[in-house]
């Protein structure tokens, strides 16, 4: 029989897994609490990213309508330019353009969106009628930018810097998940110490559960906070 049998537990290790126990409790209902707040933001990020996605592709899809807009009224100048030019109303092309606005040509020129038409003034710049080295459409110069297009583009940046916050979020929950863990194992370190049956094994258990609950305080002060 060991002779540590039946020792009673030193009355300091007494009081010292007392406090340990208590502040182990206060702990991982701390971590419990933060690990909820953290969840929340997760899902509130994951619910801008959606909503930024829903509006990239409206943006997206209002670029189409835009895109199909000038091309319509593009193709519909054309047609009448070369009507005009063929039938003799028009001058034929000399390297520019002059709308006129008794010509068919002329009417949707002066119609053109206000996006479309910068592009198409530059375009025509380069004497695309009469230089085959000139751009093929307005559509290939820088200056057609459409504003839809750019806030669909800055919709989903958006979209995915709340993705990128929300998965840091939950790393944040789950850290605190985890440190309620290792506290709820300096509990089980200093619960079972009381009941050890040999002072080695109640030292043994007593140190165990210190040193698990140092290093959990430790790292939950680390951890970002909020409140």
């Amino acid at each position: 029989m060991d002779d540590d049998g039946g020792a009673a537990m030193p009355r300091w290790i007494d009081l010292a897994l007392t406090i340990i126990m208590a502040l182990a409790a206060v702990g991982t209902a701390w971590a419990g609490f933060q690990s909820a707040k953290w969840s929340g933001f997760q899902a509130i990020a994951f619910a801008d990213a959606g909503a930024a996605r829903t509006e990239s592709a409206k943006a997206s899809t209002d670029a189409g309508q835009d895109r199909l807009t000038d091309t319509v009224a593009y193709t519909s100048w054309l047609e009448a330019l070369q009507r005009e030019i063929v039938a003799g109303t028009s001058p034929r092309p000399q390297g520019d353009y002059a709308p006129n606005p008794d010509e068919v040509s002329g009417f949707l020129y002066e119609r053109f969106r206000p996006e479309f038409k910068p592009a198409f003034d530059a375009w025509i710049a380069t004497h695309p009628l009469i230089d085959p080295a000139a751009p093929a459409t307005p559509f290939d110069m820088p200056e057609y930018v459409l504003e839809s297009d750019a806030r669909a583009a800055e919709l989903v940046s958006r979209a995915e810097a709340f993705t990128q916050e929300a998965h840091e979020f939950n790393q944040r929950s789950d850290n605190y998940v985890f440190m309620a863990v290792i506290l709820a194992l300096a509990l089980f370190f200093a619960g079972v110490a009381g009941r050890a049956r040999t002072r080695r094994s109640q030292h043994f258990l007593a140190i165990a559960s210190a040193v698990v609950f140092v290093g959990a305080a430790v790292v939950l002060l680390a951890l970002p906070k909020t409140f």
